[in-house]
C-alpha cells in the first residue's frame, strides 16, 4: 500500500490549549507517561518564553479512533469528540499544560526576571529571564513549605512570577490581584511627603509590571508549535511504524560531535584519541559522568566560560587542546577527591554541577602538600554545601560558574577592587544567609535516594562517607561493591509494616545501602528484631557499630513488638514509632551535614554521643 503523505502546519500554543480543553486531542495508550524531569521542563519553557524554534510534533488525524487512548495528564476529560491523536510531542505539550496551570504536586514553576530581583549579587551572571522551579514539601504542621512560594510579595522580591499567570485565556483578574499583592509593601503611605508623586510612580511601576507580564503572555500564547499530520485514513500499522521511526531511529549530532569535527578540521588531531587515552590513564573519571561533558565543561571553566552549551561554544578550541593535560589531571584529582568523600559513581552523585568546578579548581591548586591540604578543606566545604543548600536547584551552570570564580580567587590569593582579599563569604554557596543548610524538618521529607534527588542522594552520601558498613558482614561500602551490584537500597523500617498501616515508606532517612538477603517473614516484628533475624549479629557492639555507620538511631529502632496489636492501636504505634525514628535520624544527619559543610571529617559515634548528651542535658530538671 502506498504511504499516505503528511502535511506540515503551524499551530499556536493558545490553539493547542483550546483543543486540549475541548478534549479533541488524546494520546494512544502505547505512549509512555510523562517522563521529563524538572530541568528539562525549565529548558522547554525557556525556549518558549524566548520565542526560539522548537521541533515539530506528530499528529494522526482521527475520524474514528484506531488506538485505545487517554487524555493528557490533568487535562479535562470532556468525553467530547476526538479529532487528533498525539503521536509525538506528549512531553512538550504536557509540560506546557501543567506548568501553565500550576498542577504539579510538589513543584511550582516561575518566570525569573532579573530586573526585579532585589537579592541579586553583582557577581551573578544570570540571563535577563529564565524559568525556575521550586520544590515543595509538607511540614510536620501540615503547611506546604517553603512558605514564601505562596506569598506574592516574597516571590516578587526574588524576581519570580508564577508561570500560571502567563497561560492563554482570560486571566486578567488573577494578574491584577497578584500584582496588587506583590507590590503592596511598596505602596507609599498617605502621610509621606510628595505622596501624590510617589503614588503615581508606584502606579507606573505596577503598569510596567503588568505590561511585562502581558508581553510574555503574548509570546507564549502565539508561540508556534508546528506539527506534521498523518491523514485519518493512515493504517494503524503504518501510524505505529511512523511513531517508532520518529522516536528511535535517527540520532542527532551532539555538541561534542560538532566540536570534535571543528577541532579535527582546524588542528588536524583526533579528539577521540585524546579522550580514549584520558580514559585509559584515569579510568575513575568516567564513573561520575560522561567524559565528553566533563571535558567540555572543565575546559570552559578553565577559560573563564560558563560550563554550559553557550560557554562551550564560546571557548577557544585551540586553548582547549593546548591545556588538555592540565584539564585531564584536574579531572583525575576530582575523581580521587570524590572517592575520598565517599561518592563513588554517577548513580549516587547528588548533582553533576560540582564535577567540572572541582576539576577546574585543581588546575589552580598548588602541588605542595600543605597548600593542597588547606585548599581541599575549602573544596569539602563547597561540595557538601552544594548538596545541602538549594544553590543548584536552578541555573546550575550559572551558579557553578560564580562559585568557581570566587573559589579560584581565594585559591589564587586575588585582591578585590576595594583592595581586600577574597573570603569564603564571597562564595555564594558558602554564604549561610543566602543559602542555609537543610534543616531537620526538611530532611525528614526528602524522598527516596535512588531517584534523581539532590538532597536524597546527599543523605546517602553522608552514610557512604561514614563507611555505610553492611549489616551482614560489616564491610565498608566500596565502588567495586556497587559495580558488582552487591549493594541495594533497603528500607530500615520495613516497607511491609508501613504499608499495612497506610504510611509512606520511601524516604531517604528510611534507607540504607546494604547487601541483599532473602526476605524472611516480616510478620508484625518490630524493625530491630526483623533486622537481627536477617543478619545474625554477634554482639551489641557489632550491632551498634554497623547501624551507627548509617546514623541509624538504635533506641528508636528498638520500638517494641507489634505482634498482638491490631486496628488503630497498631496503626498509631507504628506511625508514632516511625515518626520518632525519622526525627532522630534527621537530627543525626543534620549534625553530620553541619560538620561536613565546615570542611571537617565526621565520626558516627561522636555525632550520636554529642546529640544524645545535648538531649539528656535538655531533659535534666533545673535546680
Amino acid at each position: 500500500m502506498k504511504m499516505p503523505s503528511s502535511s506540515a502546519q503551524d499551530r499556536q500554543v493558545s490553539v493547542w490549549f483550546q483543543k486540549i480543553e475541548n478534549g479533541e486531542i488524546k494520546l494512544p495508550r502505547f505512549q509512555r507517561h510523562q517522563a521529563w524531569d524538572k530541568s528539562r521542563i525549565c529548558s522547554l519553557l525557556d525556549t518558549v518564553t524566548k520565542n526560539l524554534p522548537l521541533g515539530v510534533t506528530l499528529l494522526l488525524n482521527v475520524d474514528k479512533e484506531k488506538f485505545v487512548s487517554r487524555y493528557l495528564v490533568t487535562a479535562p476529560e470532556t468525553q467530547g469528540r476526538v479529532t487528533e491523536h498525539l503521536l509525538d510531542g506528549q512531553q512538550r505539550l504536557t509540560a506546557l499544560w501543567r506548568t501553565l496551570h500550576n498542577n504539579y504536586e510538589s513543584l511550582d514553576y516561575f518566570l525569573y526576571l532579573k530586573a526585579y530581583d532585589e537579592r541579586l549579587d553583582e557577581v551573578e551572571r544570570t540571563d535577563e529571564s529564565e524559568v525556575w522551579y521550586e520544590s515543595r514539601w509538607e511540614s510536620k504542621s501540615g503547611n506546604l513549605r517553603p512558605l514564601w512560594v505562596d506569598v506574592p510579595g516574597e516571590c516578587f522580591k526574588r524576581g519570580l512570577i508564577p508561570m500560571e499567570l502567563f497561560r492563554p485565556g482570560e486571566v486578567s483578574v488573577e494578574i491584577d490581584v497578584w500584582i496588587e499583592q506583590a507590590m503592596a509593601s511598596a505602596e507609599p503611605s498617605a502621610d509621606k511627603e510628595h505622596y501624590k508623586d510617589l503614588f503615581k510612580e508606584w502606579m507606573v511601576k505596577q503598569e510596567k509590571l503588568k505590561n511585562k507580564i502581558r508581553d510574555f503572555r503574548e509570546t507564549i500564547s502565539h508561540f508556534n508549535l508546528p506539527y506534521l499530520a498523518l491523514p485519518s485514513q493512515t493504517e494503524k500499522e503504518t501510524a505505529l511504524q511512523v511513531f517508532i521511526n520518529m522516536n528511535t531511529n535517527s540520532k542527532p549530532l551532539s555538541q561534542y560531535d560538532i566540536i570534535r569535527a571543528e577541532i579535527e578540521g582546524v588542528k588536524g588531531i583526533s579528539l577521540d584519541d585524546y579522550q580514549t587515552k584520558l580514559d585509559q590513564k584515569y579510568p575513575a573519571i568516567h564513573h561520575y559522568f560522561e567524559l565528553p561533558f566533563l571535558i567540555l565543561a572543565t575546559s570552559a571553566l578553565m577559560q573563564g566560560k560558563l560550563p554550559n552549551q553557550r560557554g562551550m561554544w564560546d571557548m577557544s578550541k585551540e586553548s582547549m587542546v593546548e591545556n588538555w593535560d592540565d584539564m585531564a589531571q584536574g579531572l583525575s584529582k576530582m575523581a580521587i577527591f570524590m572517592e575520598g568523600q565517599g561518592i563513588f559513581d554517577r548513580s549516587r552523585l547528588p548533582t553533576n554541577a560540582v564535577l567540572a568546578v572541582l576539576a577546574a579548581l585543581y588546575v589552580f591548586i598548588p602541588e605542595n602538600l600543605d597548600s593542597r591540604g588547606r585548599f581541599e578543606v575549602l573544596l569539602k566545604k563547597y561540595l557538601w554545601s552544594s548538596f545541602f543548600t538549594d544553590r543548584y536547584e536552578n541555573s546550575a551552570a550559572t551558579h557553578a560558574f560564580n562559585d568557581f570564580v570566587a573559589l579560584r580567587s581565594i585559591i589564587s590569593d586575588e585582591t578585590k577592587a576595594d583592595g581586600t582579599k577574597y573570603q569564603e563569604l564571597d562564595v555564594p554557596v558558602l554564604n549561610r544567609e543566602r543559602y542555609p543548610l537543610s534543616t531537620d524538618d526538611e530532611l525528614v521529607r526528602v524522598g527516596w535516594p535512588k531517584r534523581e534527588n539532590i538532597r536524597g542522594r546527599g543523605v546517602m552520601a553522608v552514610f557512604s562517607k561514614l563507611g555505610a558498613h553492611d549489616f551482614a558482614d560489616g564491610a565498608a561500602l566500596t565502588r567495586q561493591q556497587l559495580v558488582d551490584g552487591r549493594r541495594h537500597y533497603h528500607h530500615v523500617f520495613p516497607d511491609a509494616i508501613l504499608k499495612e498501616v497506610g504510611s509512606e515508606s520511601y524516604f531517604a532517612l528510611n534507607c540504607s545501602l546494604i547487601t541483599d538477603k532473602t526476605n524472611l517473614n516480616i510478620s508484625a516484628k518490630d524493625p530491630f528484631e526483623y533486622l537481627k533475624d536477617r543478619y545474625n549479629w554477634a554482639s551489641e557492639d557489632i550491632v551498634n557499630a554497623r547501624l551507627q555507620s548509617h546514623l541509624i538511631p538504635v533506641a528508636e529502632l528498638k520500638c517494641g513488638d507489634y505482634q498482638g496489636l491490631t486496628g488503630d492501636e497498631k496503626t498509631n504505634k507504628v506511625k508514632s514509632d516511625f515518626a520518632k525514628f525519622l526525627a532522630k535520624r534527621a537530627s543525626y544527619v543534620a549534625k553530620a551535614v553541619e560538620i561536613l559543610a565546615d570542611g571537617r571529617d565526621i565520626a558516627a559515634s561522636e555525632i550520636i554521643r554529642e546529640l544524645e548528651q545535648a538531649l539528656t542535658a535538655q531533659e535534666q530538671p533545673e535546680v
